[in-house]
């Protein structure tokens, strides 16, 4: 334990850590939700149209790619404590740089840092949670820090909203840097690594993990499972990327919401999909519970909890913003239930020691098939209309769900023949 650490009981620090990466994963999806919001205003300050808004967009994602494989494998490398830290300091210099900026090409590098400095954060959460949780809490831990992402995008329209109005755009970027520092220094001061006792109650689900067996990076890429993962990322996380970048904008052009009105209304699909994805993560740790095997129970949820996200194509038979937002409410429970257990999904197939590579590698893929949906939104949305990109939405859950039972499995380092080892 660092001399800076704060002296508190495991079981009570396990929980406040958890509490620590809620309030940084908050202002994570806080600080990327900005632009979305802003999107008339930014527009109009830049001089922008729908593919220059892309572009603002893939700047942060292409970056967001980039990284989040490199985070995963620094986190394995370095630990979490270290690169955590790291990447929070890293995106509140983004942010602060992005309120400080005058210029187009000024905003942009910005951008670009705080998609190269966020995908620290999940890695390291995955890590923390496999480390200090089993897998009879594992889901609702992770859950309960990952939540932060959706309760982002709920202070975000309000705040965002009358920090614009009341101030400008600049000062929007400057308090969450600000508030990002203070996140920073309670990391600092509260992380340290779990003990033995902590870490074997962790383990004693997880053969392999108290083994501390683990594939070599080259090895990784043999296994079938995280193939299957990737793909899965890649087809499922551009939707809720859609939730985040576009849909704000959506119901301010399309839907005729004004930017006040989004502060009031913006929040809710969020809110809905915080509190429905908690609870999809709480009813698959209940059935292991009840004994059933930790990978299959998160296949059933994941599975069951699917068949919302297919509604987004009603959205162009509606002409009210309201039930566009409700539409979206359970889209959005779809969408963040997969975020939410995919990650506990890695971690009950792959050993301790390679869960933060793993995820690392899956965010980068899922931000890959963002940046080429975004640029796909961009293109299309002024001259095909909305409606083929919902209808694109509605078939990329199903084919997760395909992926998942037909590529994830269990993997241990154990079966790998010495012919595939790189």
């Amino acid at each position: 334990m660092s001399k800076y650490t704060l002296p508190i009981p495991a079981e009570k620090r396990r929980w406040i850590i958890i509490f620590v990466i809620f309030l940084a994963i908050v202002f994570n999806y806080y600080d990327r939700q900005i632009v979305s919001i802003l999107k008339p205003m930014l527009k109009d300050e830049y001089d922008l149209g729908d593919d220059g808004y892309a572009l603002v967009l893939n700047v942060f994602t292409v970056f967001y790619a980039l990284m989040y494989p490199v985070s995963g494998w620094l986190v394995d490398r370095f630990g979490e404590r270290k690169v955590m830290l790291v990447g929070i300091l890293g995106w509140s210099m983004a942010c602060l740089g992005g309120g400080l900026s005058r210029t187009f090409g000024s905003f942009l590098f910005f951008r670009g840092m705080l998609g190269a400095a966020e995908p620290t954060n999940f890695p390291a959460q995955l890590k923390v949670v496999t480390v200090w949780f089993s897998g009879k809490l594992r889901a609702t831990a992770n859950s309960l820090c990952v939540a932060g992402s959706s309760i982002g995008a709920i202070i975000a329209p309000p705040l965002v909203a009358w920090l614009a109005m009341k101030y400008d755009f600049h000062t929007v970027f400057i308090v969450a840097a600000v508030v990002g520092f203070i996140i920073a220094l309670l990391w600092f001061l509260i992380y340290t690594e779990p003990p033995r006792e902590i870490r074997e109650a962790a383990a004693d689900s997880t053969s392999d993990q108290k083994e501390e067996k683990a594939f070599t990076w080259g090895q990784l890429w043999s296994r079938k499972s995280l193939w299957g993962i990737l793909l899965i990322r890649f087809v499922s996380d551009p939707v809720w990327y859609f939730c985040l970048f576009w849909l704000p904008g959506y119901l301010q052009e399309e839907s005729g919401l004004t930017l006040a009105q989004i502060g009031m209304f913006g929040w809710i699909p969020f809110l809905v999909a915080d509190l429905g994805a908690i609870g999809t993560s709480a009813w698959s740790d209940k059935m292991v519970r009840k004994g059933l095997e930790p990978l299959k129970a998160r296949k059933i949820m994941l599975s069951s909890i699917a068949v919302l996200a297919p509604l987004c194509c009603l959205t162009t038979y509606v002409t009210s913003p309201y039930l566009t937002i409700l539409i979206f409410a359970l889209v959005a429970v779809a969408c963040l239930s997969w975020l939410f257990t995919i990650s506990v999904v890695i971690a009950e197939a792959f050993p301790v020691k390679n869960v933060a590579s793993v995820l690392g590698i899956a965010g980068g893929f899922g931000a890959l098939g963002a940046v080429l949906f975004n640029y796909f939104v961009g293109q299309m949305m002024g001259s095909l209309g909305a409606g083929t990109i919902f209808i694109a939405m509605a078939f990329m859950h199903p084919i997760a769900v395909l992926i998942l039972w037909t590529m994830v499995k269990k993997e241990r380092p154990k079966e790998v023949p010495a012919v595939e080892q790189i």
